[in-house]
């Protein structure tokens, strides 16, 4: 099985992918980690992300196709791939469907996890104290002017998806703001 996790940031997609990795035997495909893991790599691709990344850009959707089709063509993990963080655009869902026909994979199912955005950005602040409080590490991003960024760049560029993936009958909408067990929980009756 092969599904796509959409939400804002801050929705849980992370969490839920883990869930879904142990409970599935999936493997998570974050864009962000792929993206990270490019960086420090050394290599060329390497050096054109860090680049990019170091002047606050973003990255191109070729750099990121390129870096899911070099994953796509090896072996395929026994439960399918989870999607996080890409597709954000209408141009890379469609680049996503080309990829996964080039790759003979097919897409199983959209999961967007509905939140009320007041509640998340109290969600990730709180978060965001509590991990400062322990002494642990947090987002330079965690604040909630950047939130609010965040959440609009989200609206312009990835909410468009929920209907494009409605309109493929792939869309599966479950309540993202649950405790953690109910959101994994509604996760598995929506894709049975």
């Amino acid at each position: 099985m092969n599904i796509i996790l959409l939400g804002p940031p801050g929705a849980g997609k992370g969490t839920q992918a883990r869930i879904l990795v142990d409970d599935r035997a999936m493997e998570q495909l974050s864009t962000g980690d792929m993206l990270r893991a490019a960086r420090t790599s050394g290599t060329e691709m390497g050096k054109i992300v860090a680049d990019v990344m170091d002047r606050g850009d973003l990255v191109t959707d070729e750099i990121v196709i390129g870096l899911i089709r070099e994953r796509l063509q090896g072996e395929d993990p026994a439960g399918g791939y989870i999607f996080d963080g890409f597709p954000r655009t209408l141009a890379q869902a469609d680049a996503l469907g080309a990829l996964l026909q080039e790759t003979g994979k097919t897409l199983d199912a959209a999961v967007e996890m509905q939140v009320d955005d007041e509640v998340l950005v109290q969600r990730i602040l709180g978060r965001a104290e509590e991990a400062k409080a322990a002494g642990q590490p947090v987002r330079a991003d965690d604040n909630e002017d950047s939130l609010r960024i965040r959440l609009m760049a989200y609206y312009k560029q990835t909410s468009p998806l929920i209907g494009y993936y409605h309109a493929k009958g792939k869309l599966r909408p479950v309540d993202g703001l649950g405790e953690i067990d109910e959101v994994a929980g509604a996760i598995k009756g929506a894709l049975g």
